[in-house]
């Protein structure tokens, strides 16, 4: 890895692999038309102010973040791609499978199940995995210090989702929250 990243525009660029996080939305609202639409409509957290300044700062260094995949290069050939392909073909599988159990719960429930068992926030999860995959890749340690800022902010803005999601769904939630570890983790068994 170099500490200067190089720029270059490229169809081998590290773009291809990032690509999918910015048209996933738009495939599931094609596959999943009506679902997609319940989810996105009731799925508007209320932050305070400090956490909407991190959720502006949290989207502006993904824009960012974007524009420099379309000049990193992919390290093809190297130890590099090699390691990073694996880690990001991971993060790419959980994150559709993931996206597909946020479409597909019960009307009016939260999403608990499949990889939503193992994470409260798969989504995140997933996607951080995804973008370290990205940054091994390109062998850039600018995209890996991305990944390590974007999932600090993250973390201090789930507790937000958390606190809408408790207010929306209410106990079910909380029987969630104490079940279903933040990150990853064995979910807790139920108490008879």
């Amino acid at each position: 890895m170099s500490l200067v990243p190089a720029f270059e525009i490229g169809v081998w660029n590290a773009w291809i692999l990032v690509f999918y996080i910015l048209i996933h939305a738009s495939l599931l609202s094609l596959i999943f038309k009506d679902a997609m639409k319940q989810r996105q409509s009731s799925d508007n957290v209320q932050y305070t102010k400090p956490e909407k300044r991190i959720n502006t700062a949290r989207l502006i260094l993904l824009v960012l973040i974007f524009i420099y995949s379309v000049f990193l290069p992919l390290r093809q050939g190297t130890v590099w791609f090699y390691a990073g392909l694996p880690i990001y073909l991971l993060g790419l599988i959980a994150y559709t499978i993931v996206m597909m159990n946020w479409v597909t719960p019960t009307p009016g429930e939260p999403a608990t199940r499949g990889l939503y068992r193992y994470s409260r926030h798969p989504q995140y999860l997933t996607q951080g995995l995804l973008f370290v995959g990205v940054g091994v890749a390109s062998a850039s340690w600018a995209f890996l210090l991305y990944v390590i800022v974007s999932m600090i902010l993250i973390n201090i803005l789930v507790t937000a989702e958390e606190r809408f999601c408790l207010e929306r769904f209410g106990q079910s939630y909380q029987a969630y929250l104490n079940m279903t570890p933040r990150w990853i983790g064995v979910p807790k068994s139920r108490k008879n």
